[in-house]
């Protein structure tokens, strides 16, 4: 019996061995992933999802808490709601390579979530389907229930931050985003340090730089930093503060519907002119003050711009603040062994003694949309190729469910569930309550937002120049003068090569910077052009 069963074992053996190597059985359009829901069931609609690494299911947050499972019940309701569609949670990197390679493949999942900014390169190409149709339409989801209710008119209505939200227009007039909540950066500092020696929270630039050298004198490192949020952030906040006041009479570019929630804002365009006109140059004594402030800081922050654990520095005290974002506060919320007291402030403003050409404004906002999902040109994959794009937006059923997926999620019991989780991001839909360790974040963003965004002004080798240079600046590796020539050459440079893609049409910013020449003239110190 012994000899019989031996290679009836052996047969079972490898059976199971060829049962557990076999692959998968491939879902619509064979790109494997993870649906909310289990059931066996007959699908009409298989919708590939990329939350990204904030909300993706089953992830521990920052490596703490519990698995999230926020997003996993929003669609498991939907699933119910709808019983032919199906959800697939798709983990893809957001490196742009890795996407425009998907993209091109026609293998892209259906609703991805990048920063819009790599989306407008790539508007041309057909791979992104514009929003606007269905942002101006109600959510019908809300229609149903509440005919009054934020978004039963149109969609766009459910979004808090209306300035951020329609800022996010691209440069051909449409938006592809729609943007589920907002990120933001601040102050983090040890209150219960700045108790035990008296130190308050600063009003004003001066009032942070005496402040930062009395924790200085005190042994510690006043500001953990690194370059990245300089050349960023810190680029962004002096140049609004010093450039606010001449913005009537330099913001050339005006649209009625985003001026309503953002009044003057610097598009890559009207950089690019005004840079010909002599403006961000070193002629230009405005944005040698930018710099010259952030350089400012130099004694006061962390020596070790690159490498340092900033974190790790400000939770074991050696750093008494810590410029850092909403993304921190889970961490420092869940870590039971931070051993003080901590809260958050923002930038204080440069007035007129730190310098002629502010004007005392408030920091302006400089965060924005966090999370941003895209729907791509898979979701049209139910229509015949060869129609031109937008008649494939008119007729794919499959588009329209996948938007409906977008819209279930922003109702508010859904986006509460989802971003509410874990204290990371502040919700975007009207609402849904803010966490309380995220409100000193709900109250900067309530300020105007910023006059441009430098790192989604030209191309990543200008950013990459700027960073290098700046790094080099501030650890008094080169002066001010030897930074501008750098920068100076970087723009000239960035400059030619924006031109030469976009081809912009400079004639109306002409006709207009010559009308509104009567308003420059009260300015002072304005460069002139080369």
């Amino acid at each position: 019996m012994r000899s019989s069963l031996r290679p009836l074992s052996l047969l079972v053996v490898l059976a199971i061995g060829a049962w557990l190597l076999w692959p998968p059985a491939r879902p619509e359009n064979g790109v494997a992933g993870k649906s909310a829901s289990t059931a066996a069931r007959s699908v009409k609609h298989v919708i590939r999802f990329a939350p990204g690494g904030i909300y993706f299911p089953g992830t521990l947050p920052q490596g703490v808490g519990e698995p999230l499972q926020g997003l996993t019940k929003v669609v498991a309701a939907f699933e119910a709601r709808f019983p032919d569609t199906r959800v697939e949670f798709i983990n893809t990197p957001v490196l742009r390579e890795f996407l425009v390679t998907q993209l091109a493949g026609g293998s892209a999942p259906d609703i991805v979530t990048v920063n819009v900014e790599d989306v407008w390169v790539d508007t041309q190409k057909n791979w992104y389907v514009p929003l606007d149709r269905y942002l101006e339409a109600p959510n019908p989801f809300v229609a149903e229930r509440d005919p009054r209710a934020p978004g039963a008119r149109q969609w766009w209505d459910m979004f808090r931050y209306q300035a951020i939200s329609r800022g996010k227009k691209g440069p051909d007039g449409r938006n592809y985003c729609i943007s589920l909540d907002m990120v933001e950066t601040g102050i983090f500092y040890n209150q219960t340090f700045f108790a035990a020696h008296g130190l308050k929270v600063p009003g004003t630039w001066g009032e942070f730089l005496t402040l930062a050298e009395r924790i200085r004198r005190l042994g510690k490192t006043p500001l953990a930093v690194n370059i990245d949020a300089l050349a960023d952030w810190g680029q962004d906040l002096l140049f609004d503060q010093i450039y606010q006041e001449i913005l009537p009479g330099i913001d050339l570019k005006k649209d009625p519907e985003r001026d309503a929630y953002q009044p003057a804002y610097l598009d890559p365009d009207e950089i690019a002119f005004l840079y010909r006109k002599g403006l961000f140059t070193r002629r230009d004594p405005r944005y040698v003050e930018v710099w010259r402030h952030l350089h400012e800081l130099v004694p006061y922050i962390t020596r070790d711009l690159i490498t340092a654990d900033v974190v790790r520095d400000f939770v074991n005290q050696d750093a008494i603040m810590f410029w850092s974002g909403t993304w921190l506060t889970g961490r420092l919320d869940a870590d039971k062994g931070v051993g003080f007291k901590w809260n958050v402030f923002y930038l204080p403003p440069l007035t007129r003694k730190e310098s002629p050409y502010a004007i005392g404004v408030p920091m302006c906002v400089i965060g924005g949309s966090g999370t941003q999902f895209e729907i791509t040109n898979s979701a049209v994959s139910d229509t015949d190729p060869s129609l031109p794009f937008a008649e494939r937006i008119k007729r794919s059923e499959r588009l329209r469910r996948t938007v409906q997926l977008l819209q279930f999620i922003c109702l508010p019991e859904n986006t509460e569930k989802i971003v509410n989780e874990f204290p990371i991001l502040i919700p975007n839909i009207v609402g849904v309550p803010v966490l309380p360790q995220l409100a000193p974040f709900e109250r900067i963003l309530e300020r105007r937002y910023t006059s441009t965004k430098w790192a989604y002004t030209f191309d990543l080798r200008f950013n990459d120049i700027t960073r290098r240079m700046l790094l080099l600046f501030l650890t008094n590796g080169i002066d001010l003068d030897g930074f501008l020539a750098w920068q100076d050459s970087n723009l000239r440079a960035a400059t030619q090569n924006f031109i030469e893609r976009k081809r912009p049409d400079f004639g109306p910013f002409e006709r207009e910077w010559r009308r509104r020449a009567p308003v420059r003239a009260h300015y002072r110190d304005l460069p002139t052009p080369p």
